[in-house]
């Protein structure tokens, strides 16, 4: 769901991340559902094994500081080597930035970029000098430390903090906010702050800025992300759009994944009160900040009024038989439209205003869900979505219709730009590359004489097939099938290549050389690349526009130019952001 604080835990990951499968499987590389919410829930079904949160970055063709290779480590050096397109390899082109390249590279040809000058548990003020592209403050140490940088969550620029270091890692420090000394009173408003939790939630870092303030940060995000990692001239990248936000800031998260360790040993230790409360030792919920330890979560205000009305009864579900957890355990709760008893298509709710009222009100019934093989029904605007609950699909439905509907206009612009009025002509197929359960595929449908969508996982491709037979498209110009990672193209030959438009929304870590060969090759008209990480999608988008370009120089005819990129907020109160980038066919004069 969206980039962590610091070093990554279980959680973050988790609540702000969505993980996708792959389109090009063996390529290298680069639940039952329990009753309305307003009914007491059985107990939910789930996984004995939280799963450990885990990147998987390439090499970076950008600017900046050169990361070590994978798995290399210095003699008596403890820290690993850093991963490009990493969290950390992030963090450590924003603190070169601030540090200046020339510091940086000569603490790392000297050995030095380890050697911290600060100790665990050390207490230091420090004044914020800028936000990282993951959301925590940057601040200089002071003299006369050498350079290093501090990385602090909940802190804002201009702001003078006191901070706990509680790890040291390669020119940069991570420690805790123990108090801001002095706010950046523009910035900082705690009055709009509606989490008991935040400060110590990993799960929120802007609950303080007004919205507007986040959506610029999450601009200058992508715009660092391009800077960073894309390798391109500046004279290649549009001015990076501002950023499209939540129609929903708070109540929108339709998934959200509480967990808890075994309760056995400190049953054994300290007993449970004697009128069967839950013990305070016993945890529910999500990791506090900067640590793996599991913080009680009692509700989530980013979550949708129907999951928070069903977590009270699970979490006392779990306590009456917290006796029989031999592991920790890693819930589900999704939200979902009831299914008529049949399966048939629900039907449309009666016209509402475009108001935030309306959004939050319960226009159609909902339920929670907490199988991860359930079934889940959700409405995009006037298209219905039939996916199994431990699948992916994005997980705020507000912005779903405002997303959706840009991908159209980037395809069918309105106001064409510089190249968009080229000789192209309109596109009248689509190709849904790393379709998944067909979310760009059926709400675009209308638009296209054929819709293909190519998706590695069986199990997207049937739910796709069945949200297609919901929405009552025509098998004949809409399929969806599984992609064969060594021709990934092979199923849409007949379809006619300047007059088609792809879409690519692969997982985070992008998409691979071979993958973009034939995504060259091919040759689609307009091609609309959306992701859930802005750095891996800055790499991929230089990727394409040089060899591009390298086809065109011998003798392949047009040449892709990327056209716009846009953030989008799926994640309003995180540092998360996604991106939107358009590239268009054109002649380019040699």
């Amino acid at each position: 769901m969206a980039e962590p604080h610091g070093p990554p835990t279980p959680d973050r990951d988790e609540v702000h991340l969505h993980k996708k499968p792959r389109l090009q499987d063996d390529i290298k590389t680069a639940a039952s559902v329990a009753g309305p919410s307003d009914v007491p829930m059985d107990e939910p079904i789930v996984d004995e094994n939280i799963a450990e949160s885990s990147s998987t970055p390439q090499q970076s063709n950008g600017k900046g500081p050169k990361p070590r290779g994978k798995n290399k480590r210095r003699k008596k050096d403890k820290v690993p080597a850093i991963e490009p397109y990493s969290t950390e390899d992030v963090i450590l082109h924003d603190v070169q930035a601030l540090l200046g390249e020339d510091v940086v590279l000569k603490a790392q040809e000297a050995g030095e970029d380890l050697k911290a000058p600060f100790e665990k548990q050390q207490v230091v003020e420090l004044v914020v000098s800028a936000l990282s592209s993951n959301g925590e403050s940057l601040s200089i140490a002071p003299a006369p430390h050498p350079p290093w940088v501090i990385l602090t969550p909940f802190a804002l620029p201009g702001e003078k903090i006191r901070v706990k270091i509680y790890r040291n890692a390669r020119l940069w420090s991570y420690a805790d906010l123990v108090e801001v000394v002095e706010p950046n009173k523009e910035l900082r408003d705690m009055d709009r702050v509606q989490c008991k939790y935040f400060g110590k939630c990993a799960g929120c870092q802007f609950q303080m800025l007004s919205y507007d303030a986040q959506l610029d940060l999450k601009r200058t995000v992508v715009v660092k992300a391009y800077q960073n990692f894309s390798g391109l001239p500046e004279s290649t990248v549009p001015s990076i759009q501002p950023t499209i936000g939540s129609p929903l800031q708070y109540g929108y998260r339709t998934k959200i994944t509480p967990h808890f360790d075994s309760p056995l040993r400190d049953l054994k230790k300290h007993g449970r009160p004697e009128d069967g409360s839950k013990p305070d030792w016993f945890k529910i919920g999500f990791n506090v900040i900067g640590t793996r330890h599991t913080m009680d979560i009692e509700e989530c205000p980013i979550a949708t009024p129907t999951l928070n009305k069903a977590l009270g009864p699970i979490r006392e579900g779990i306590v009456n038989k917290m006796d029989t957890y031999k592991k920790g355990v890693s819930l589900l709760l999704r939200e979902s439209l009831e299914i008529p008893a049949d399966g048939s298509p629900n039907p449309l709710p009666p016209p509402a205003d475009t108001s935030v009222d309306s959004l939050t009100s319960d226009v159609e019934k909902k339920l929670c869900v907490t199988d991860h093989r359930g079934t889940i029904r959700e409405r995009v605007g006037d298209k219905l979505f039939e996916y199994t609950a431990g699948s992916f699909f994005q997980n705020n439905n507000s912005v779903l219709v405002p997303l959706t509907s840009y991908v159209r206009d980037c395809i069918f612009p309105t106001t064409p730009s510089s190249s968009s009025s080229t000789s192209l002509p309109r596109p009248t197929h689509l190709v849904d590359a790393y379709c998944g359960s067909g979310l760009f595929a059926i709400t675009l449908s209308p638009h296209f004489e054929r819709v293909t969508g190519i998706e590695l996982s069986v199990d997207s491709i049937k739910s796709a097939n069945i949200s297609a037979q919901l929405n009552a498209l025509s098998p004949d110009r809409h399929t969806f099938m599984s992609g064969d990672a060594s021709d990934i193209f092979a199923t849409v030959t007949s379809f006619p290549r300047l007059e088609t438009a792809v879409i690519i929304d692969p997982p985070r870590k992008g998409s691979d050389e071979k993958f973009i060969d034939q995504l060259i090759e091919f040759g689609a008209g307009v091609m609309v690349y959306v992701s859930c990480n802005v750095h891996t999608q800055a790499r991929d988008i230089g990727m394409i526009l040089r060899k591009s370009k390298a086809k065109r120089e011998s003798g392949g005819g047009k040449e892709y130019v990327l056209e716009s990129v846009r953030g989008f907020d799926l994640f309003p109160q995180t540092a998360h952001v996604e991106s939107v980038a358009v590239l268009r066919l054109v002649d380019v004069d040699a």
